[in-house]
């Protein structure tokens, strides 16, 4: 049996913030969209929202 892949290495802080602020404004947008194939579910939204709210959280505690 071959050995598990490596874990991939952690995320610089900010760039996960940045990435969580990118995913929770593209929710946001989609939330009201047109396209009913675009549009995000508000559970979507929240989770996008905690996922930010999270990595920001790890920032602080990274500083």
């Amino acid at each position: 049996m071959p050995p598990p892949p490596p874990s991939p290495a952690p995320r610089d802080p900010v760039q996960q913030v940045l990435a969580c602020f990118d995913a929770y404004s593209r929710a946001r947008g989609a939330r009201d969209g047109l396209l009913s194939a675009a549009r995000v579910s508000p559970r979507e939204e929240q989770r996008a929202f905690d996922d930010l709210r999270r990595a920001v959280e790890q920032l602080r505690a990274a500083t």
